[in-house]
């Protein structure tokens, strides 16, 4: 699936490894930063998507989506593991839960764009028999354009080129993900309603996020597969 990403926000919180550990699937490792555990929110418009080799399909091709993730390792490879993906669009939602066993959910979604470069950003989770989830924020990029720098915290929360799922038998799939390296901004962000992480059972420290920002970005997800002892095998 190719799709672009943009006018993303990235808000980072270091919790409880012990906490984040009773959450995810004993089959995926928590990596950590210097023994830190950290949850991520990203929240951006998803537009382009399309099947590889397709054309875009009018109406499912764009939509606002917002993500609550976390970081694992699995046989040497750093990864995502998803708590969430809102999106704005039933259609798409339906697709990758079905595609790629991600808890995806249905949300009332709004992003809106400012002459001055600031995004408006609503999410109000409508899913039928999902847990409460709400996100507001207005944020705005407020430094240059860079390149984070490997082994710094940055580079390790954003350059990671897999995402893996845990069926409900314990099996364990990846999905690499193909994209140039991440061009990111200094950001600011008023953050209003954030029940996001609770929604999945994490309690976020009361501290600011660390936040960055990233204006676009072109994206290849591959499609899952299955995760054997040494070895991959396609679903």
């Amino acid at each position: 699936m190719a799709q672009r990403w943009t006018d993303l926000l990235f808000a980072h919180w270091p919790v409880d490894a012990l906490q984040l550990k009773e959450l995810v699937p004993a089959s995926l490792p928590l990596d950590t930063f210097h023994g830190v555990a950290w949850l991520s929110i990203a929240s951006f418009y998803l537009s382009r998507l399309r099947g590889h080799w397709l054309p875009r399909l009018p109406g499912i091709s764009a939509f606002p989506e917002l993500n609550v993730r976390t970081y694992v390792t699995l046989g040497g490879k750093g990864g995502v593991y998803f708590f969430s993906l809102d999106a704005g669009s039933r259609i798409a939602v339906a697709a990758a839960r079905a595609t790629y066993h991600l808890p995806y959910f249905n949300a009332r979604m709004t992003i809106d764009l400012a002459a001055d470069g600031s995004v408006a950003y609503t999410s109000h989770r409508t899913h039928a028999h999902a847990p409460h989830a709400e996100f507001t924020a207005s944020y705005r990029p407020v430094g240059p354009k860079l390149y984070a720098i490997s082994g710094t915290l940055d580079h390790w929360l954003t350059e990671r080129y897999c995402l893996y799922t845990v069926d409900t038998a314990g099996r364990v799939s990846r999905a690499d993900i193909h994209h140039h390296q991440w061009p990111l901004q200094t950001a600011e962000a008023h953050i209003g309603k954030n029940t996001m992480a609770r929604a999945a059972g994490v309690e976020l420290p009361d501290i600011p996020p660390r936040l960055a920002f990233s204006s676009k970005l072109d994206v290849v997800v591959w499609r899952p597969v299955r995760m054997l002892t040494g070895a991959a095998s396609p679903l």
